[in-house]
């Protein structure tokens, strides 16, 4: 690391989706190719009739880009991808969330993550939303670029033993306009694994 670089925090978990939109899977390491997290989202259960799309329903809460809609878009050909290969999500915005709305579980599961940054000082806020536009290191090798926010329109559906709870999406929606993390391109592939440090080039 040169003195130009600030720490950002480090590496707390890892995971991937193998198929899109069901249950993942938690990593100790694993290979940043320039299509993501070596076989995220690999899979997905598409009609075969039509072209590879995917749909979202926008839960009627205010502070959303649609309400009480459902919307459709095309998926990256070759990929089941919504609209970046891998997306980041600090601990400082799960924190931030829990405190915002007590009574829910602002579970990993629930926003679908690759890498799951702890951040450094005790940072309580959005903390990634200030990194968009800047190139992330992470470790001796992988370099990702910022691209945008990621928006969430369903994070309120059960899974496994998270309950339905409509105030998930709410919270985010009201306090960072449905956005939890951040889309990243890669730029320079490599291995990532947990407590890897990372920096802001």
């Amino acid at each position: 690391m040169t003195s130009m670089q600030r720490v950002l925090g480090s590496i707390v978990s890892l995971w991937r989706y193998p198929v899109k939109s069901m249950m993942g899977e938690e990593l100790n390491a694993a290979e940043v190719t320039k299509d993501g997290l070596l076989g995220d989202r690999a899979y997905a259960l598409v009609d075969s009739r039509r072209a590879a799309t995917a749909e979202e329903y926008w839960p009627d809460i205010e502070g959303l880009d649609h309400r009480d809609a459902v919307t459709d878009f095309g998926l990256p050909d070759g990929t089941f991808f919504d609209c970046a290969f891998v997306h980041l999500l600090t601990t400082a915005t799960l924190g931030r969330l829990r405190v915002l709305y007590p009574e829910g579980r602002f579970e990993v599961r629930r926003f679908r993550p690759n890498i799951i940054v702890e951040t450094a000082n005790g940072e309580k806020e959005f903390t990634e939303n200030a990194w968009i536009g800047q190139i992330v290191a992470i470790g001796d090798a992988v370099r990702l670029s910022i691209t945008g926010p990621c928006a969430r329109c369903v994070t309120t559906l059960p899974q496994g033993d998270l309950p339905k709870d409509a105030g998930i999406l709410r919270t985010t929606a009201q306090h960072n306009h449905a956005k939890v993390g951040v889309y990243a391109s890669v730029l320079q592939s490599g291995k990532v694994r947990r407590g890897d440090s990372v920096t802001l080039e």
